[in-house]
């Protein structure tokens, strides 16, 4: 029997998992010797031992590593042997200038679940028990490496039974950073909103009392601050859209356990498996009929945005009648999440009546994803906590900071063979946001080890993360990217693309290369360049981003221009109110030319009597596509117009025919769906044309109005029948929280070095 000595190195997601304490009892189980540690790099092995042993070993370790690591590669070199008399866990080792890469924060595994329910456990109902297969991660680390006085648990000096756990490695807490009990964690409690200490109540039984009551809460939890209430209490969520001045836009909710969130809504078996999964996403679930929650709590909705508890106190919160609770982001309209007990104190006392406190510090705030699944894929519209910072791989020769867009803004960096695209930061529209945005930039720069050579921003000259690029480096080249081309290279790099496609681009907004604001985009599309092929043809935003906040505006607009009784109509429809707004356009006062499809669908909205304002991003869209009951197959005329440079979809029959089958009082759910049906008729049209005349049969979605289920699927199905491959954004989202990450690879090919 040959006895042999291999060094190895694996690289990926390996620190703070538990990977350590995985190889050494690995190692001695197949009576193996030598030593393993943490390196910047990732976790290196030295062992020697019999040939058989060691294959044995490998083939553990990449078949069955620990739950929550995720192995980029495996690096085995032969050495001479050494003879080592022992297996050992050496001290980490730090490399100047390598990334070392860090878990998300990940819900609570089975084990801790049962230590937290089980009586005879030191942990019973223990608020912050974890172990190394579950708890915070991102969200509590200052640098790197992930050491307990680099985490927000430095202030918390273990007792010797948390001790002796941390530093067994047969212990699933072994070097678990955040370890800690009863007698020597963190602790929860309760203040009213005027800042008095409720110190003689339980934490837990008088929140659940409160909550059953109808009282608000602000709850602590793993990576930021929620407002919650009972689920089940009409009068407590109206309560609290109207202290938080938040009218239609609809709630998430936490349940207590997938029976209850079967009882709410129709749920698949990939449904269910995300539900359960360890980054407990809020997912958007059809709502059954039998439903019987309020309808306070996601307005004129077909869906509801469930999660599941993934933190211990949210699984100890839930008790008899308490099964279903508003879990919404906390934070006042506009400004980042709240994250800070101090902050939180302030900014929420008009809004809640009991704040649940612990004193745990969270050094990283992030809010919880949302995906949804379609057409058996999971799509994340909101990508955070559970997936952030998780790289994707893909090799890069430059470091590059993209600064995405405004709206839905993530940034995202690139260094060695990784791009790790930031937490979902918001809309960037004050200085708390921009100030937030910067900071968490700087934090990636500290523990990414990275200091840009090459910025990445968008066209528009007037989004906050562009005039952030331009003015926030010295001795960096920066470089503009025009915003639908990110979009569609995103779902190239998501996708593994490398060759030309034809790129489809809906969305509300965003900056043309001649200046005007696009948004009906298709695309010829690589990953360096793009040329637009044709465009809704441009229409006027009566008074510019009001048009957005006010449909009705755009509508006006649309009929103005394309309805020859125009005045008839808008009379009808609209009284003596659209007068104003003919005035502006005939005068083209602040009426800025949009190519977007998102302001059609605003338009449409109004016209067949949905929705003529909105308060929040994207209603009128939203509840466009809520109205289809009934599916038909009718579509609304369209003209394709041969123009140079590229060609114009015209509208005009389709406005006319929308009129007459509003004024013939035809259903409302009759036209949303004919109206989408035309959207997905002249852009198959389209790809087909542009397909013969280049050869291209991929296809790539992106931009916000893909987040319209019954469009994209309708959309893809029918590409698909006509033998198109089509591809859209998964894991990264299709809407402006993807653009940083097509930013980023449009300049890195447009720049390309070798170093």
């Amino acid at each position: 029997m040959e006895f042999i000595r291999v060094f190895i190195k694996v690289k990926g997601i390996v620190q703070g998992v538990g990977f350590r304490p995985f190889v050494y009892n690995l190692a001695i189980e197949n009576n193996l010797n030598g030593y393993v540690n943490n390196s910047s790099e990732g976790v290196l092995i030295d062992i020697e031992g019999n040939n058989e042993s060691i294959e044995a070993f490998l083939n553990t370790l990449k078949v069955s590593p620990p739950p929550l690591s995720k192995i980029d590669s495996i690096e085995v070199v032969k050495l001479i042997f050494n003879n080592y008399s022992s297996f050992t866990i050496e001290k980490s080792l730090a490399q100047l200038d390598k990334i070392t890469l860090i878990s998300p924060d990940i819900a609570l595994c089975k084990d801790c679940r049962k230590d937290i329910l089980n009586k005879d456990n030191r942990r019973y109902k223990y608020p912050f028990t974890n172990c190394t297969n579950c708890g915070p991660r991102f969200s509590i680390i200052h640098n790197i490496p992930y050491d307990r006085k680099y985490t927000t648990m430095k202030n918390f000096k273990m007792c010797p039974e948390c001790e002796k756990e941390y530093t067994s490695p047969d212990n699933r807490r072994f070097h678990a950073q955040p370890n800690a009990c009863s007698i020597c964690g963190p602790k929860i409690y309760v203040e009213d909103f005027k800042g008095s200490s409720l110190s003689e109540v339980d934490p837990l039984d008088f929140t659940r009392e409160k909550l059953l009551e109808g009282y608000i809460f602000a709850i602590k939890g793993l990576t930021g601050f929620h407002l919650v209430c009972d689920g089940r209490n009409f009068a407590s969520i109206e309560s609290l859209r109207e202290r938080k001045k938040r009218s239609d836009k609809p709630f998430a909710i936490m349940v207590k356990d997938l029976e209850t969130a079967k009882s709410l809504c129709h749920i698949s078996k990939m449904e269910e498996e995300i539900l359960l999964s360890k980054e407990r996403p809020i997912l958007l679930l059809n709502i059954k009929d039998t439903c019987p929650l309020p309808s306070n709590i996601a307005p004129y909705q077909k869906t509801l945005g469930i999660m599941l508890p993934y933190t211990p106190f949210q699984e100890l919160l839930f008790k008899d009648n308490l099964d279903v609770l508003i879990m919404t982001s906390a934070n006042l309209s506009g400004l980042p999440l709240e994250y800070t007990n101090e902050k939180a104190k302030e900014n929420l006392k008009d809004i809640v009546d009991y704040f649940l406190f612990h004193n745990r510090d969270i050094y990283i705030p992030l809010d919880d994803s949302v995906g949804k699944v379609l057409d058996d894929k999971f799509m994340l519209i909101r990508r955070a906590r559970g997936y952030v910072p998780a790289p994707i791989k893909y090799t890069i020769n430059n470091n590059i900071l993209a600064a995405g867009s405004n709206m839905k803004n993530t940034f995202s960096i690139a260094k060695e063979d990784f791009i790790f695209v930031s937490q979902h930061t918001g809309d960037l529209q004050n200085i708390e946001t921009l100030n937030h945005y910067k900071w968490n930039i700087d934090h990636f720069k500290k523990v990414f080890l990275f200091n840009p050579e090459i910025i990445a921003y968008d066209m528009h000259p007037n989004y906050l993360s562009s005039e952030f690029a331009l003015e926030g480096y010295e001795g960096v080249k920066r470089f503009p990217v025009q915003h639908h081309h990110a979009h569609i290279v995103s779902s190239m790099v998501e996708n593994n693309i490398d060759e030309p496609v034809l790129g489809i681009a809906y969305d509300g907004t965003g900056y043309g290369d001649d200046g005007k604001l696009w948004g009906g985009e298709i695309l010829y599309s690589t990953l360096k360049d793009y040329k637009r092929l044709a465009h809704l043809e441009y229409i006027k935003m009566p008074g510019g981003e009001k048009a957005i906040l006010e449909p009705w505006r755009m509508a006006v607009s649309y009929i103005y221009k394309y309805v020859s009784n125009s005045n008839n109509v808008l009379e009808a429809l609209y009284d003596s109110n659209y007068k104003v707004i003919i005035k502006m356009l005939q005068a083209n006062i602040n009426s800025p030319e949009t190519s977007s499809i998102g302001r059609l669908f605003d338009a449409v909205s109004s016209i067949i009597g949905i929705r003529n304002n909105i308060s929040y991003e994207g209603q009128a869209s939203i509840e466009l596509e809520s109205t289809i009951q009934k599916i038909n197959d009718d579509t609304y005329g369209y003209e394709l117009i041969e123009s140079n440079p590229c060609q114009i979809i015209n509208p005009e029959k389709l406005i006319n025919e929308l009129v007459q089958d509003k004024l013939n009082n035809k259903s409302k759910s009759y036209m949303a769906c004919k109206f989408h049906n035309t959207v997905v008729n002249f852009t198959v049209e389209l790809i087909e044309i542009f397909s013969k005349a280049t050869g291209i049969n991929k296809i790539c979605l992106g931009g916000g109005v893909f987040q319209n289920s019954y469009l994209l699927l309708k959309l893809k199905k029918e590409l698909e029948h006509h033998e198109f491959d089509v591809y859209t954004n998964s894991l990264i989202p299709i809407n402006d929280g993807g653009i940083s990450l097509g930013q980023l690879v449009i300049a890195e090919k447009s720049l390309l070095k070798v170093k």
